[in-house]
């Protein structure tokens, strides 16, 4: 987490987190710049992307069967490192200093972060670049290191370090899919620039919907919610199965007044997602989401009585942003709004999306989900439940947009 003028945010990260954002989901912010919901590169049950050979890691397991945080600290500790962000010339005294962590990867020399660590991502201006970056060793070694890119919407942010000079010790990357409620974790970094620190716990929620801070008008969908104590200074850090491997990028800590403390509660950005951020930054030197332009909201069996919808699950798709390519596909939002089982101004009328490429959605989530996996200009098939019948509805997805201004 940066320890930088965010925390006094509401949702603070343990140095601020974000989340992936693609082109659809519940609150929308595939929908429109401005709108209330995000999109996040998802924690989906398919398989992980591939990282090229060059970013990756031929580190096994933590041999065994237990829980042991003394051997994954042996073990692990030595590729977590401390990340410290020149925002200007080292020597000046008005150059502001950022302090995250991370972690390596690869032997190739590179380290995984989140992207408010190595850039002013979520202050409100145009997103910068640290100038300066020196990464920090277990055993008290500098090095200097370059920004590879950056994903503002899953909060991965990508460096490398400019010489072979110190001894790598990669980590291995898991997959966050398989993170279970209870199972422990452990959390390396340097909390309040307290270097080289070991927290523990397990996790307490998967499949988390939160603020991002790296996008103010996203959330982060599937986030790793652990009760491991993290802070400002953990933010960039790996969160640990029980067999060393980092299942999420420790990225927030949301507090109930405010300040994130370490009493609040720590979310972690799933790994998948970043996998995907990373292959896309070394293949491309950007990271591209599907857009689809849709706001959507869960469509549960009591609404569905209650709204007489002739399905019990989905994605009740509340608008559609005009021109975008939900809207040239024909797909139909909302037309009235309606009070009922204690939700407010629910809007009621549009199309529910109960399949996307054959595979079934549940629920606005699920919507995000699915086209976290596609590309921009694939087409994917949305099968949706519209008066009384289904039919299938062939969209051209688009690439999302960030927020100007």
């Amino acid at each position: 987490m940066r320890a930088g003028p965010l925390a006094a945010l509401i949702v603070v990260a343990a140095v601020l987190g974000g989340g992936a954002a693609l082109g659809i989901g519940k609150g929308a912010g595939w929908f429109d710049q401005k709108s209330r919901t995000v999109v996040v590169n998802a924690n989906t049950a398919s398989a992980p992307a591939a990282l090229p050979a060059n970013a990756r890691s031929s580190v096994a397991p933590v041999p065994g069967k237990g829980f042991d945080p003394e051997r994954i600290f042996q073990l692990r500790s030595p590729g977590v490192v401390t990340i410290f962000a020149y925002f200007g010339d080292p020597g000046s005294q008005a150059t502001e200093i950022s302090q995250g962590s991370g972690f390596v990867i690869s032997p190739k020399g590179y380290v995984l972060t989140n992207s408010h660590v190595i850039t002013n991502a979520g202050e409100g201006a145009d997103v910068k670049p640290a100038e300066h970056l020196y990464v920090e060793f277990a055993d008290g070694d500098r090095a200097e290191a370059k920004i590879v890119g950056w994903d503002l919407y899953d909060d991965v942010g990508l460096i490398r370090l400019v010489s072979d000079e110190h001894r790598l010790t990669p980590v291995p990357l898991g997959n966050s899919a398989a993170a279970r409620v209870g199972e422990p974790v452990a959390a390396i970094g340097s909390p309040l620039g307290n270097e080289n620190s070991l927290a523990v716990g397990v996790v307490s929620a998967i499949h988390r919907s939160i603020d991002a801070l790296t996008v103010q008008t996203y959330k982060v969908v599937d986030a790793i919610q652990t009760d491991a104590p993290i802070t400002h200074g953990n933010s960039g850090g790996p969160l640990f199965d029980a067999r060393g491997r980092v299942i999420g990028i420790n990225a927030q800590i949301r507090s109930a007044n405010g300040t994130g403390n370490d009493t609040g509660v720590g979310f972690a950005i799933p790994i998948n997602a970043a996998k995907r951020s990373v292959a896309q930054l070394l293949a491309k030197g950007r990271v591209a989401y599907a857009y689809v332009g849709i706001e959507t909201d869960d469509l549960t069996p009591s609404l569905a009585r209650a709204l007489h919808y002739s399905v019990d699950r989905g994605a009740l798709v509340v608008n559609v942003k005009a021109g975008s390519p939900g809207a040239r596909a024909g797909l139909r939002g909302g037309n009235s709004e309606v009070n009922v089982l204690g939700i407010q101004n629910l809007v009621s009328g549009g199309d529910v999306i109960t399949a996307i490429n054959g595979t079934p959605v549940d629920g606005a989530d699920d919507v995000v989900r699915i086209v976290s996996n596609l590309d921009p200009k694939d087409v994917a098939v949305f099968t949706v439940a519209r008066g009384g019948g289904q039919r299938k509805v062939a969209v051209t997805l688009g690439e999302r947009q960030l927020p100007t201004g």
